[in-house]
Formats: structure tokens, C-alpha cells, sequence
């Protein structure tokens, strides 16, 4: 009887912690799921388009000047949000981070609000859906997995730097991985500097600015692939010089 008592009270605790971990998976995807749904809902989405911007530049330039630093969070907050819930309009928010506070100052904002917001959405990934992957993949997952982790800094600057791999799907994806998240945030943090900058820069000019098609000139993007190459030789050298060895 006493033992039937211990293995019930042994059971116990284990039980509670899967079921809490459940309880915390569900709530955290319906706080996701509903914060998502009011964006949409209320098309708060069009508060980030490059006409609304232009359109309120004015509004935001006197409330940048007299409330700085209230300007300052805020626009790092948003972005956090933005990035962290994988929504639209984080570029409008970078060139609203040039226009503001500066193309310097206003590329460290951006880089504080998309490393955050980033590293809060690879977290989410990672704690959602990770496990259930690897489950179900995890034969076909088993090979990328490990060739990932050899290089994985400088496979991540390289989506990084390049503008071709959307953000919010290179967030989610390496969240799948089992990437350190101190090598993520670094390589992020880095990654997204040069990218940054050029929005930031153009945000500067922002009375000029059409259509966003202006600042991702064939040129620009050129340059990023470059710096999306030159990410990925330390990792081919280190391939390389194992084979030889």
C-alpha cells in the first residue's frame, strides 16, 4: 500500500509538468493566434505603409522632437512586436527608424527591435514546434541538423545578409534547429547591420522615396549576395581543410 502511495506521488509531479507544459504550448500560440487575428482585424497594417508614413511624417517628426527618448522605446517596442509575431512592415519601420532618429541611431534602434523581436520568435518556434518535428521528421531532419551545427554562425549571416530568404521564415526555421541561442543573437545582431543601414539611410530621404523598389536596387542586392558569400567562406575553408586533413 505505502508503495503503491510513492509511485503515485513519484507519478504525479511528472504528470503535472507535461500537462503544464501542454497548458503553456496552448497558451502561448492563442495569445500568438489572437494577437495576429487583431492586426489583421483591425488592419492595423496600413499604420506601416510607406503612404502613411509620408502621409504622417510631420505628426512623427514633432513627437520625435519632444518626446525623444518616449519616441525612442516606443519605436523599438513596435518593432519588437512587428518581428516577434512575424508580421508585416518591418521595413516601413526601418526607414521609419532612418527618417526619425538618424541612419546611425536609427540602424542600432532597428537592430535592438529585430534582434529581440527575432530571437523571441526562434524561442516560440523552438518551444512549439521543435519537438513535434523532430517526431515527425526526424530521420530527414537528422543529417541537416548536424550540418547546420558545424557552421551555424556562418550559414545564419549568410540568410541574414541576403535579402532573398524572407526574414520571418529564416526566424521560424532556425528555431527548428539546435542552434545556441547566443550563436543566433550574434549572428543576427551582425547579419542584419548592412541591411539595416541602407533602409535606414533611405528612411533619411524619405519625401523622395516612391515605391521601395527604389532602395532594393539591382545593385544593392548584388552587394548583399557578395556579403552573403564572403559570410559563407570561413565555413567552406573549415569544410575543406577537414577532407584534406
Amino acid at each position: 500500500m505505502i508503495r503503491e502511495q510513492t509511485v503515485m506521488t513519484n507519478d504525479l509531479p511528472s504528470n503535472e509538468q507535461a500537462g503544464g507544459v501542454n497548458t503553456g504550448k496552448i497558451a502561448i500560440a492563442l495569445v500568438v493566434a489572437c494577437a495576429i487575428a487583431a492586426f489583421f482585424y483591425f488592419d492595423l497594417g496600413r499604420f506601416l505603409s510607406l503612404d502613411a508614413l509620408k502621409n504622417n511624417r510631420d505628426q512623427l517628426l514633432a513627437f520625435t522632437d519632444t518626446n525623444y527618448a518616449a519616441a525612442a522605446a516606443l519605436f523599438v517596442l513596435a518593432y519588437i512586436v512587428v518581428t516577434g509575431l512575424s508580421l508585416p512592415g518591418a521595413v516601413i519601420l526601418t526607414l521609419a527608424g532612418g527618417f526619425l532618429f538618424g541612419s546611425v541611431f536609427g540602424t542600432l534602434l532597428v537592430n535592438l527591435g529585430a534582434t529581440t523581436g527575432a530571437t523571441l520568435a526562434f524561442l516560440a518556434a523552438r518551444y512549439m514546434l521543435r519537438d513535434w518535428v523532430e517526431q515527425k521528421f526526424g530521420k530527414w531532419l537528422g543529417p541537416i541538423q548536424e550540418g547546420f551545427a558545424k557552421s551555424d554562425f556562418s550559414y545564419l549571416m549568410t540568410l541574414r545578409l541576403i535579402p532573398l530568404f524572407p526574414f520571418f521564415v529564416v526566424n521560424l526555421v532556425s528555431g527548428l534547429t539546435r542552434m545556441s541561442v547566443g550563436t543566433y543573437v550574434a549572428a543576427t545582431a551582425l547579419g542584419i547591420i548592412p541591411g539595416s543601414f541602407v533602409y535606414a539611410y533611405a528612411g533619411r530621404q524619405l519625401g523622395t522615396i516612391n515605391s521601395l523598389k527604389e532602395i532594393a536596387s539591382p545593385n544593392v542586392i548584388a552587394a548583399f549576395v557578395l556579403l552573403g558569400v564572403l559570410a559563407l567562406v570561413p565555413a567552406v575553408y573549415k569544410k575543406f581543410s577537414t577532407k584534406s586533413a
